[in-house]
C-alpha cells in the first residue's frame, strides 16, 4: 500500500547519530524535517560499534590497570565474568530496541519513516516499507543523505559461506569462542582482539603490513602490540589470508596463509575496512555514481549535483570516519541548511558554525585498547609530507609523576609535532594507560592553533598525567 505523498522542507535519509544531529538542528532552525531509517534509530554506533565495543572495553581495561596497584592487583587476579560484560554490553544497546531513541525524534518533533530509502530524482526519496509499501517524500530545502558505512570484506571465493565475523558480529557476539583469528590492523581489529583475548578467547591477529594502526605514528602500534602479546595474543605481521574455509556450518575455520602457513579457529573476524553505503541509495537518479564515498564541500553540500539540495554527512562522505566528527558534521550541516532556509550568509557565522573545518585538520581519536592510544592532527610523517618544516618532540611517559601514580610500571609514550615557523602544535599522539582522557586539550591546542608561548601559561594540575604537557614543553625549549 502506497501512502499519500508527503512534503518537508528537510528529508534526512539514516537515523544514526550523524542523522539524528541534522534533524535536531534543522528542527530547531523552524524546519519541518522527516528522518527515513532501514534498521534500527541510533544507527551503527549505537548497536554495533561505539557504545558495545566502549562497553566490552571497559572491564578490561579497568582490570589492567586495577593489576598494576598494590593492595588491589591480588583482588582481580582472576578472569573476568565474561557473562556478566556480555550483559553489561546488552544493556548499552538497549538489548538492541530503539524505542528509546525513535522516542527521542518524535520528543523534538522529527517524524520518523521506517524503511529503506532512496533518492529519486531532484529533492525526491522513495522508501520501501516494511509492508511492501512505497512512501514518497518532497523536500523543499534540503536532502542530506547520512547513510554511514559497512564493513568491507575481501574478496575471496566461498567467503561469505562460512558466515565470517564482521565488526557487527564481534561486538554482538553471545558466546565467547575458543580461539579468533583476526584480520587486519586497524582499529578494530585491535580494539576486538583486546576484548576477546581478555573474555577468554585465544587470539591470533594476521596484519598484512608492519604494524598496527599505521595511521598513527609508528610508537603507537608498536606499544599496543606489545600489550596484545603480554596478555596472550598471537600477533603476526607480513602475512597475507589466501583462504579460508570452515568444517561444516559451524565448525572450525581454517586459514591458509601465503607461503603455506594455516591457522585455525573457531571464529574469524575480519577487520579490512569499510565501504560507503550508498549502492542502492538512487544517487544514479541525480547524476552521482552508486556505491561511491560522496563528495562535499565545507558546508557538507554536494557540489556536483545541481541547485545545491542535496547534502552528506558523516562516514559516507568520507572526510573523517569517526562517530564524534560525524556528529560534528551533522551539526554543521543542520545549521548551514537552517541560516540558508531563511536566506542568511554562511560563510561569516560565529563560531564558524557553518563551515566544516575540523574534519581536516585536527582530528582526534581514541583507540580504546591497553594500553590507550589517542592522537589529534598531524603525524610527523603527514607534517613533513604536507611541506611543514618541524620539530618533533618525544616524552616518555613513564617518567611523569602522575602517571607513576596512576600504575606501578606505568609504561606509554607522547609526541609533540611543532611547525617552527609558526610555533604552533600540528598534532600531538599519547600512549598510555588513560591517555585517552588527555586527548582533548591536545585537541584545544591544535585546533585552536594556540602558540608555544601561550601553552607555557597552561599549567598542568599536579600530580595529574596531564604534566606531560610541561615535560614536552620543557624539552622542546631545550
Amino acid at each position: 500500500m502506497n501512502d499519500a505523498p508527503r512534503t518537508y522542507d528537510v528529508v534526512v535519509i539514516g537515523a544514526g547519530p550523524v542523522g539524528e544531529n541534522v534533524a535536531d538542528r534543522t528542527q530547531a532552525a523552524g524546519l519541518s524535517t522527516v528522518i527515513v531509517e532501514s534498521e534500527l534509530v541510533g544507527g551503527e554506533c549505537s548497536y554495533w560499534a561505539c557504545m558495545p565495543s566502549k562497553a566490552l572495553l571497559r572491564p578490561v581495561v579497568s582490570r589492567a590497570d586495577a593489576r598494576r596497584l598494590p593492595g588491589l592487583s591480588q583482588a582481580v587476579a582472576g578472569p573476568l565474568d565474561a557473562a556478566a560484560v556480555l550483559a553489561r554490553r546488552d544493556e548499552f544497546t538497549s538489548h538492541w530496541k530503539d524505542d528509546g531513541q525513535a522516542g527521542w525524534l518524535a520528543s523534538v518533533g522529527v517524524d520518523l519513516v521506517r524503511g529503506h530509502g532512496r533518492l529519486d530524482g531532484p529533492r525526491q526519496v522513495a522508501v520501501s516499507t516494511p509492508d511492501g509499501g512505497t512512501v514518497r517524500l518532497t523536500a523543499r530545502h534540503a536532502v542530506v543523505v547520512c547513510t554511514g558505512t559497512f564493513a568491507a570484506l575481501p574478496k575471496m571465493p566461498g567467503l561469505a559461506d562460512l558466515h565470517p565475523w564482521t565488526s557487527r558480529e564481534a561486538t554482538s557476539a553471545k558466546e565467547v569462542p575458543g580461539r579468533l583469528i583476526v584480520v587486519g590492523g586497524g582499529v578494530v581489529a585491535v580494539e576486538m582482539a583486546t576484548v576477546w583475548q581478555a573474555l577468554g578467547s585465544q587470539v591470533t591477529v594476521l596484519v598484512r603490513g608492519d604494524r598496527l594502526l599505521d595511521r598513527m605514528e609508528p610508537f603507537a602500534g608498536e606499544l599496543v602490540a606489545e600489550g596484545l602479546r603480554e596478555a596472550g595474543a598471537d600477533v603476526r605481521f607480513g602475512v597475507t589470508v589466501a583462504s579460508v574455509e570452515r568444517d561444516g556450518a559451524d565448525g572450525e575455520v581454517r586459514v591458509g596463509l601465503e607461503g603455506g602457513k594455516r591457522v585455525a579457529a573457531d571464529e574469524i573476524l575480519f577487520a579490512t575496512g569499510r565501504r560507503p553505503s550508498t549502492a542502492d541509495l538512487g544517487l544514479e537518479t541525480v547524476g552521482l555514481t552508486p556505491g561511491d564515498w560522496i563528495t562535499v564541500d565545507s558546508t557538507l553540500r554536494v557540489p556536483a549535483v545541481a541547485d545545491g539540495w542535496l547534502y552528506a554527512a558523516g562516514d559516507v562522505n568520507h572526510r573523517a570516519l569517526l562517530t564524534h566528527q560525524g556528529k560534528y558534521q551533522g551539526r554543521i550541516a543542520g545549521a548551514v541548511i537552517g541560516a540558508r532556509a531563511k536566506g542568511e550568509p554562511v560563510d561569516d557565522a560565529a563560531w564558524g558554525a557553518h563551515a566544516a573545518t575540523a574534519d581536516e585538520a585536527a582530528v582526534p581519536q581514541v583507540v580504546f585498547t591497553d594500553p590507550e592510544a589517542a592522537a589529534v592532527g598531524l603525524s610527523a610523517a603527514e607534517a613533513e609530507q604536507a611541506g611543514h618544516r618541524v620539530k618533533v618532540v618525544d616524552y616518555d611517559l613513564g617518567q611523569v609523576s602522575g602517571a607513576s601514580l596512576y600504575a606501578d610500571g606505568y609504561r606509554g609514550r607522547a609526541r609533540m609535532v611543532v611547525d617552527l615557523d609558526r610555533e604552533i602544535l600540528l598534532g600531538v599522539t599519547f600512549v598510555g594507560p588513560g591517555v585517552g582522557e588527555l586527548i582533548h586539550s591536545a585537541t584545544v591546542a591544535v585546533a585552536g592553533q594556540v602558540p608555544i608561548a601561550r601553552l607555557w601559561h597552561a599549567v598542568p594540575s599536579y600530580p595529574t598525567i596531564s604534566e606531560i604537557w610541561l615535560r614536552l614543553l620543557e624539552t622542546y625549549r631545550g
